[in-house]
């Protein structure tokens, strides 16, 4: 039996997961060996380290297949394709650009040579490419250049330059040209069979599509933001359920933080800026707390996924998410603490004095006297301007001896 799984996202410690599940499984039911179909971006450092021991260290033999045409094995994805047994690429695929995101010069800027914390990330992540290439008998070269120049190669370059061992273009070309393949394994020759033999995927669990999904930093900042202002929108319009979808949002967001690596202190400046705005409710600043809200949220927005390491730009909030949920939550405060500056400035009007100037409906025909709706509320009203029909609508004027003095509006 063969063994099939596709890593078809960004790597991360749910990916990892799945991966050590599967060598475990494929391993239990007797697998001669593990096809794995890779398409990522890139991933986390800890978890691409797991990864890849895990595939150096594996039971049976595992073979990456970068495909089909369009997939990449970009950042991460290179330590792990060169890790495989067999690693095999389709046309249009590309493997490489393993530099640390957050040592990758900006677009026109040179990067700084003598920056010693950056010559000795780089080393570290690059010393893991030559291992891994040299286990494997891979161009310990090219390894280096995906991570020391940012440097990536087409199918064709990975097989010319010795960084992966054949192009396939279809699952079932990988296979057939796998069948009667020769390799070395823990010093003895052994040679793969295709032909006849069933295949067995292995697909994640559904909890393990939701925790993948949870693993996205933009997912996770738009449930954590939805939750805590949803929950603030439950304390003032009690009975909508919101906060019920809130409380939701929240926890979803919190089991996505567990897997992935946050800044406290982003979180912390999140929580500030939901409680200034707040408090610019209660308070007549006249929205120098919202203001100062906003800022700590932007703040703590941009800080709370500010990784340090070896990961993918999948794995940032994209600025585009933060400058619209910002945007929105903005005017939504600032259109609340607006109104309530304007009710606040509104006379008191409370009992009969309320009732000036109010719109309703006649019930009777008004001539002069008949029965109106105003406010929820039938009243004895006079017509003072001539017979009003039923239906027409009324303002009041004023209430005399209990009775409304009304004309058609």
């Amino acid at each position: 039996m063969i063994a099939y799984a596709e890593l078809d996202s960004s790597i991360n410690p749910i990916t990892k997961d799945f991966l050590l599940r599967v060598i475990t499984e494929a391993h239990r039911d007797g697998a001669s060996f593990l096809v794995i179909r890779l398409d990522t971006p890139g991933g986390l450092l800890e978890s691409t380290k797991d990864m890849v021991s895990a595939i150096l260290n594996s039971p049976i033999p595992i073979v990456i297949w970068v495909g089909p045409g369009g997939a990449r094995a970009a950042s991460a994805g290179a330590f792990i394709t060169m890790a495989a047994d067999i690693a095999a690429m389709a046309e249009g695929t590309n493997i490489g650009s393993s530099t640390p995101i957050s040592l990758a010069p900006s677009e026109g800027e040179q990067p700084d040579k003598d920056d010693p914390a950056r010559k000795k990330i780089l080393e570290f992540v690059a010393s893991e490419a030559r291992k891994i290439a040299e286990k494997r008998g891979r161009s310990k070269e090219w390894a280096e250049k995906f991570v020391l120049e940012g440097k990536s190669l087409t199918a064709h370059e990975a097989l010319e330059n010795n960084i992966i061992n054949l192009i396939a273009n279809s699952r079932e070309e990988l296979l057939q040209r796998l069948d009667g393949y020769e390799l070395q394994r823990d010093g003895q020759r052994a040679q793969l069979r295709t032909a006849g033999v069933p295949l067995k995927t292995y697909e994640r669990s559904l909890k393990e599509q939701v925790m993948n999904y949870l693993a996205d930093p933009n997912v996770v900042y738009l449930l954590l933001t939805i939750g805590i202002y949803a929950l603030i929108a439950e304390f003032f319009t009690p009975g909508f359920g919101v906060g019920i979808g809130g409380a939701i949002c929240l926890l979803l967001a919190l089991l996505g933080l567990q897997v992935l690596p946050f800044n406290v202190a982003g979180l912390a400046f999140i929580l500030l800026g939901a409680a200034l705005m707040v408090i610019d409710l209660f308070t007549p600043t006249h929205l120098a707390l919202t203001v100062g809200g906003v800022v700590s949220l932007l703040i703590g927005s941009f800080m709370l996924f500010n990784f340090e390491s070896f990961e993918a730009p999948a794995l940032g909030i994209s600025p585009i998410n933060i400058v619209a949920t910002v945007g929105t939550i903005t005017a939504l405060f600032v259109f609340m603490v607006t109104k309530g500056l304007l009710i606040q400035r509104k006379p008191v009007a409370t009992g009969k004095e309320g009732m000036i100037g109010a719109v309703g409906t006649a019930r009777d025909e008004l001539n002069p006297t008949g029965m109106v709706f105003v406010q929820g509320e039938y009243w004895l009203a006079t017509a003072i301007d001539g017979p009003i029909k039923p239906g027409e609508s009324v303002r009041v004027e004023r209430i005399e001896n209990g009775k409304l003095v009304v004309r058609r509006t």
